[in-house]
């Protein structure tokens, strides 16, 4: 079997957030959150990472991280470029979001030829779900069925206190396996636990319920997948929302569910997610950094480095 490897979804800028904000250290050593991602990740087993970026960040994000990490993983730098595209197609002119996640692993297609996990860039995971994914993609082949892997979160250890989230909420069955999963772009704390909206109202989300931070363990298949249903995505997005519409990682994975191509495993941590969607969380992510640094879970100096 080939080793997996890790891909890393970098080029959504954060708008809610102002800036490169995969690039804002949080700790005193200048450390980002995919510093903490890679170390967990290395230690895990995964020795090759692939970098999904904008072209124009390559050299600050090469500066922020790239040159540090090449010492101890193998890199490669995907671009996600808004004009790669299924022939035939082209890019709405005023447009300027990117196409969203499913497409940004489309993007590294060059690089991909075995089992793969996938994270976003700017949430911290803990340690567990690094261990767990790479476990299962080391362990489990496809069959008859394309057999992948989700690492889910209790909804409550995933919310800030500063606004709204975006989360993949999942309906997951007693054996474990994922039974559908909804992209909620708005959710919310409440006093009994999470809200999100739908037109205009706001629907209570149970206790408990296990959400997708983009924790995706994948086989090779899925590139192909993502690619074939790239069209019928455009077809509608296209007409109905070309400024904005995106083509989600869950919205591929429900279509093979329902098409029963499919199965994917629910992996649970009980692991606290932290990321900075907003400014203001940047403080509780610095708090439980230093506070697992201090607990023996990091070595105060991360990498061994003296960079700062």
């Amino acid at each position: 079997m080939k080793k997996p490897v890790l891909v890393i979804m970098a080029a959504g800028m954060g708008s809610r957030y102002g800036g490169l904000k995969q690039i804002d250290p949080i700790d005193q050593d200048g450390h980002i959150i995919i510093d903490f991602s890679l170390y967990d990740a290395a230690r895990a087993g995964f020795d090759e990472v692939i970098f999904i970026i904008k072209k124009e960040n390559e050299e600050d994000f090469k500066e922020a991280i790239g040159n540090r990490i090449e010492k101890t993983m193998k890199i490669h730098y995907a671009y996600q470029e808004l004009n790669d595209l299924p022939a035939g197609n082209n890019v709405p002119s005023d447009r300027v979001k990117p196409w969203g996640t499913a497409h940004a692993i489309y993007c590294c297609r060059e690089f991909i030829n075995g089992p793969f996990a996938v994270i976003n860039a700017d949430d911290y995971y803990g340690v567990d779900a690094f261990k767990i994914i790479y476990d299962y993609l080391s362990t489990h082949q496809d069959d008859e069925k394309y057999r992948y892997a989700m690492v889910g979160y209790q909804i409550e250890k995933t919310l800030t206190e500063n606004g709204t989230v975006a989360r993949g909420v999942c309906e997951v069955n007693e054996n474990h396996y994922l039974v559908n999963i909804t992209e909620r772009t708005k959710i919310k704390k409440t006093e009994t636990g999470a809200a999100y909206e739908d037109h205009d109202e706001w629907i209570d989300l149970p206790a408990k319920a296990t959400v997708s931070m983009n924790l995706w363990g994948f086989s090779q298949s899925i590139m192909d997948e993502i690619g074939n249903g790239f069209q019928a995505f455009l077809d509608v997005g296209l007409k109905e929302n070309p400024l904005k519409c995106e083509y989600f990682i869950p919205s591929v994975v429900s279509r093979l569910l329902h098409e029963e191509k499919a199965t994917v495993e629910v992996l649970t941590t009980a692991d606290q997610w932290y990321g900075v969607t907003y400014r203001e969380d940047k403080p509780v992510i610095m708090k439980a950094i230093q506070d697992m640094k201090d607990q023996g879970i990091y070595p105060q100096k991360l990498w061994g480095d003296h960079h700062d």
